[in-house]
């Protein structure tokens, strides 16, 4: 649990020191406030990671970043994110994780954001507990299937201008 929590926080800490941009777009109805710049340190206490990983919620949000807890017992649907960089760190199960390749049925569901039924020409990348991926903005990526009954995870969303 300690490593975890340490990798997340060097994961973060590279987040705060080297990204820059605006705040991502919502979904519809109000608009949210947007996040301040963040300008001391930033502490998430393990309640707050554990029930975010449990729920998949939002942990920390900044104009130039996004911190989620990210747990699931199914695939997902193909994801794409003009203006967002995903680096995920599986902390316990295992995936098969498709990135690349052209979307197929991909409707957006919000400003620059895209979501889709399947990747064709992708590439298959089998994800286990400790595996990090990073998912440049742009790039097609899917949790095709899961290979344990479940699997939990962080994503550290860079938000580029």
């Amino acid at each position: 649990m300690k490593s975890m929590l340490a990798l997340a926080a060097v994961l973060l800490t590279s987040v705060l020191v080297n990204a820059q941009g605006t705040a991502p777009a919502r979904g519809a109805g109000a608009p949210a406030a947007a996040p301040k710049p963040v300008t001391e340190p930033v502490f998430v206490d393990h309640a707050k990671v554990a029930e975010a990983l449990a729920k998949g919620t939002t942990m920390l949000s900044a104009p130039d970043y996004i911190v989620l807890g990210s747990h699931r017992t199914g695939p997902g649907q193909v994801e794409v994110h003009d203006k967002q960089t995903d680096v995920i760190y599986v902390i316990d199960g295992a995936a098969d994780f498709v990135t690349g390749g052209t979307i197929v049925g991909g409707k957006a569901s919000a400003p620059g954001q895209w979501l889709g039924t399947d990747i064709t020409g992708g590439k298959m990348q089998h994800l286990v507990k400790g595996d990090i991926i990073v998912v440049p903005a742009g790039v097609p990526h899917w949790f095709k299937k899961l290979t344990t009954p479940d699997i939990s995870y962080y994503v550290v969303k860079v938000v580029k201008p």
